[in-house]
């Protein structure tokens, strides 16, 4: 290997949003994650949606009381 060309291997500390933290060794000091192994659906078994942008809300917003063919319907009696 060369010298002085690769990253610096050191100890570090993740920090989960859930507020889970733990050690391990990155080429960064600090990592923040939005999701962790202790609040992820698969590893803890419990469901929980995880949505940062909004997106179920905007999903069920679009489509509430109206169904799929409903607004297939509007949108060609629309353009007609």
């Amino acid at each position: 290997m060369k010298d002085d060309i690769h990253p610096k291997y050191v100890e570090t500390t993740v920090t989960c949003g859930c507020g889970t933290t733990f050690q391990t060794r990155s080429t960064k000091p600090d990592l923040k994650v939005d999701i962790c192994s202790a609040c992820h659906p698969f590893y803890s078994g419990k469901l929980k949606f995880v949505d940062t942008a909004g997106r179920i809300e905007k999903f069920q917003k679009k489509f509430a009381g109206t169904g799929y063919g409903t607004l297939k319907r509007a949108k060609v009696a629309a353009e007609s």
